[in-house]
Parts: structure tokens; sequence; C-alpha cells
């Protein structure tokens, strides 16, 4: 007798997987709205310097939930629609 029971790995990403996403809704989002960064920066009085360090994947910025939430405001948006990691596996897909 075979045994079908198939195991649910669970998927575990790291803290730089959600800093990408986050850094990827961000841009866009706010580039969908054509604001720029000292635009986003005056919403949310965050300095220019930081949302750039936030949206350049090189520097590898730590956000806080507050700022997040002060970004996810000035976009509109639920705070959750900014870890929303689908366009990065679309972005996958299409690669």
């Amino acid at each position: 007798m075979i045994n079908l029971e198939v195991k649910h790995k669970k998927i575990v990403h790291t803290d730089e997987y959600y800093y990408s996403v986050i850094r990827e809704n961000m841009k866009r989002m706010r580039k969908a709205k054509n604001l720029t960064q000292q635009d986003l920066a005056d919403l949310t009085d965050i300095s220019r310097e930081y949302i750039c360090d936030i949206e350049n994947e090189s520097r590898n910025k730590h956000i806080t939930i507050a700022d997040l939430s002060r970004v996810a405001d000035a976009l509109e948006v639920d705070i959750s629609e900014l870890f929303n990691d689908k366009t990065k596996k679309d972005m996958k897909k299409i690669s």
C-alpha cells in the first residue's frame, strides 16, 4: 500500500525578503501616484534621505512599523499591501 499523505512544508521568508517586497511595493505605489521621494517625505514627516534609503536595495535600511504605517497612510493603502509579494512573484514568472 502506498502512503499518499502529503506533508506541507512551511515556507519561512527572511527579513531581507520582506524588506525587498516592501521596498518594491513602496516605490511602485509612490510612482503610481506620481509622487517624488520628497513628496512622500513631506506627507509622512520622514526625511527624503530615509525614504531613499528604504527604496534603495543596496542600503539595506530597516523601517519601523510606525514609519511603515505613515507611508501606507500617505499612499492611501492598507499597510498589508506593502507586504504583498504577488508583484515579486509575478516579476519572477516574467523573467
